[in-house]
């Protein structure tokens, strides 16, 4: 469910007319024929700009066919998924999430439809059942599951009134020992059929043999049977399958066994006896007659990696009650009597993976279901809410406590962010799709727009700093004469350029105007590339909405989430986003006291990174599926959106809440981040890669990191 990257072949009412590429490029997809599965235009494979460029300049030259790699078309499913595209593009913001649409049915693979099927399907061959994952289901659930149901059919048994569902749970007990190639059928009991006489031999075509034994008794009998089974039976057996469907659907790979779990609870169990049968299924017996409440052939499926919950992945979904569990265990238990500050600050932290992902799904609803000015102002509002709040809330804490360690694990964060988004997000991207594609194209054009405005903001942000470089006085901590004469070589320790000197008039006079007009000239840099990208120089990201014209396909846009819900659920997210915070916030203070660590990796990788998972995730599957420029326009935004939006804002920030953060960085940050932009810009130049460039940025970015590791902490921390 992600855009796909179009070639110059053209609409579908035909190839554009234009330069002599376009035509033929054409003419060479005419000759090859449509690749596409039902011949829909908009869900069709197409051929990648790899394949097709080449083949096409083999016979022109580099400026006629320069076309047919500088352009962006983006394919969208309909009305609202095109607006969110265009959203994405206009804001430059990072929000790359799934559909906020519902795809049809019809357009789904084989491979995802099963993901949603009911587990009461027969299938005429659907193999051997002995398979890995159903022994991992004997082995994890089976085998006490089968024994528990043993266990409540001798109670059953004992209570005598209980004996029909004594006898069900005895079967049941052989079923969920080994479910796979059994079915648990609904039988229909004729009305006037009051008294079922014990071991009638109705054979059916269809599973063979006699029916079970049903149960001879008046309806008192059946009523306290009933009574009893609710009171001794039913609870235990709701708590265990409970408790299977919570563990396998939170391995995820197992959530067929969740399902199984949760229609026995839901259907079998609750039904009479003698409404139930359970059988074996054989490939003779096919097809069977009545409602089929249960047939499973497989406990585990790999590809439920892709399942979702009314729009929302799995992984998201399984999250959220880590952060019930982060608030309830961070303001019940603040006096550190249950867990220690490390435990709740790595549970704070990883609560903002799923938060950050409900965030974006919120922001690219409502924007795509809204005009361009709500869009823009849900964008610009909340777009960066995951990191300021953060960002924020540890410059809170360090300004009360008069530690300046938290302005500088705010700047290792804000530096590891852009050289993460630079290096690692690329690189990583280039690696997994140079694996399956040999090499990968991608707009340069857009790709050109994004350095340059990286450039220009990273030449911003460090200017403060170079200039303190320049004109500051630099004061030692600590010196040595490594030699006799006064007049010698001496070491000096702890090193740094004092902007206060004279009152500070050096800061006030011309350090601190100098950020405040950076601060400003970056955010109006920024609204010059939106109106670049947006107004003047729209055909750089080109977006269609495709057709499809088939019988029974109907592609009107059916949205996840409606506006006021998505609206509900950005601002819980937020609130819970800013609780989590202040959580980690009030526990990082012993992590950066007591550890060995340099300060500066922990912020550089474990609070630069952590908040961007869901988006690295989002760029490996588009380089999958050989789609780059949307892998690259991922880092780019990122880093566009740290120095042009962020950091302005928390500049605006120290302004009404004076803090000990000021935009003059260490050496170091400054140097990684000025190498990152010009080693990014320098693979990016001839708009293809492949998994060699790959490597070097990742290899670049692992060498920074064992610098930052290495290096010690910042003074005064």
């Amino acid at each position: 469910d992600v855009p796909k990257v179009r070639d110059c072949r053209g609409d579908s009412d035909g190839p554009r007319r234009g330069s002599l590429c376009e035509r033929h490029c054409a003419a060479i997809n005419n000759v090859h024929g449509d690749l596409g599965e039902l011949g829909c235009h908009l869900h069709r494979p197409r051929v990648p700009a790899a394949a097709s460029t080449p083949s096409c300049c083999q016979q022109h030259s580099e400026e006629v066919c320069e076309s047919c790699v500088l352009k962006t078309t983006l394919t969208a499913e309909n009305a609202v998924e095109a607006n969110k595209l265009s959203n994405n593009y206009k804001f430059g913001f990072k929000k790359w999430k799934s559909h906020v649409t519902a795809r049809p049915w019809e357009d789904r693979s084989e491979i995802v439809k099963e993901l949603y099927s009911d587990l009461n399907v027969i299938r005429g061959s659907a193999g051997s059942t002995l398979t890995c994952g159903n022994v991992l289901y004997l082995l994890l659930f089976g085998w006490w599951l089968s024994l528990l149901y043993v266990l409540v059919a001798a109670v059953m048994f004992l209570s005598v009134m209980g004996a029909p569902y004594g006898r069900l749970c005895w079967e049941l007990a052989g079923y969920f020992l080994w479910p796979f190639g059994k079915v648990i059928q609904k039988v229909e009991v004729p009305k006037s059929h009051q008294v079922c006489e014990a071991g009638v031999g109705e054979s059916s075509a269809l599973l063979g043999g006699p029916t079970p034994r049903r149960w001879l008794g008046s309806g008192y009998w059946h009523h306290t049977s009933a009574a009893v089974w609710l009171c001794l039976g039913y609870p235990l057996l709701l708590l265990a399958h409970g408790l299977v469907c919570v563990s396998a659907w939170l391995l995820i790979v197992l959530i067929p066994v969740a399902k199984l779990s949760a229609r026995a609870a839901a259907r079998v169990l609750r039904l009479p006896p003698q409404r139930l049968r359970v059988q074996r299924l054989r490939r003779a017996e096919l097809p069977l007659e009545g409602e089929v409440i249960l047939c499973c052939y497989r406990a585990a499926n790999p590809y439920y990696y892709k399942y979702a919950v009314d729009g929302i992945n799995v992984f998201a979904v399984n999250l959220l009650p880590l952060v019930l569990v982060t608030l309830v265990l961070g303001y019940v238990d603040s006096s550190n009597h249950l867990t220690g500050s490390a435990v709740k600050f790595t549970l704070a932290l990883l609560s903002i993976m799923p938060l950050s992902y409900y965030i974006g799904m919120a922001i690219a609803s409502i924007s795509a279901q809204s005009n361009f000015a709500v869009g823009a102002v849900v964008n610009a509002t909340f777009g960066s809410i995951t990191e300021l709040t953060f960002y924020i809330s540890a410059l809170i804490k360090g300004s009360r406590e008069g530690n300046r360690c938290y302005a500088e694990v705010v700047k290792s964060a804000l530096t590891g962010t852009l050289v993460g988004c630079v290096l690692f997000v690329p690189g990583l991207c280039m690696v997994i799709g140079g694996i399956r594609h040999q090499e990968q194209r991608f707009n340069s054009r857009s790709a050109g727009v994004s350095s340059a405005l990286l450039f220009l903001s990273v030449g911003g942000v460090f200017a403060p700093t170079l200039f303190s470089k320049v004109y500051g006085k630099l004061v030692c901590g600590e010196c040595h004469n490594v030699t006799q004469n006064p007049l010698g070589h001496y070491l000096c320790h702890n090193c740094h350029f004092d902007l206060m000197d004279n009152n500070g008039t050096l800061y006030y006079s011309h350090v601190q105007p100098l950020v405040y007009t950076v601060s400003i000239l970056l955010p109006a840099a920024y609204l010059i590339g939106l109106c670049f990208t947006l107004k003047t120089h729209t055909h750089i990201y080109d977006i269609h909405i495709s057709d499809c014209h088939m019988p029974g396909h109907h592609h009107s846009a059916v949205v996840h989430w409606s506006r006021w819900r998505a609206l509900l659920i950005l601002l819980l997210s937020t609130l819970c986003m800013s609780a989590c915070a202040d959580l980690a916030t009030e526990h990082i203070s012993p992590i950066l006291t007591n550890s060995t660590i340099s300060q500066y990796f922990i912020g550089v990788t474990v609070l630069a990174m952590v908040p961007e998972l869901p988006e690295i995730v989002n760029g490996i599957q588009f380089a999958l599926q050989n789609n780059l420029s949307l892998s690259i326009e991922i880092g780019n935004c990122i880093a566009v959106q740290v120095c042009m939006l962020q950091i302005p804002i928390l500049v605006l920030f120290t302004i009404f809440y004076p803090t000990n953060f000021t935009l003059v960085f260490s050496d170091l940050h400054v140097y990684a981040s000025m190498f990152s932009v010009v080693l990014m810009n320098y693979i990016f130049m001839d708009g293809k890669c492949d998994y060699f460039q790959g490597t070097v940025l990742v290899m670049v970015y692992f060498i920074l990191l064992a610098v930052y590791f290495f290096a010690p902490s910042p003074s005064g921390c």
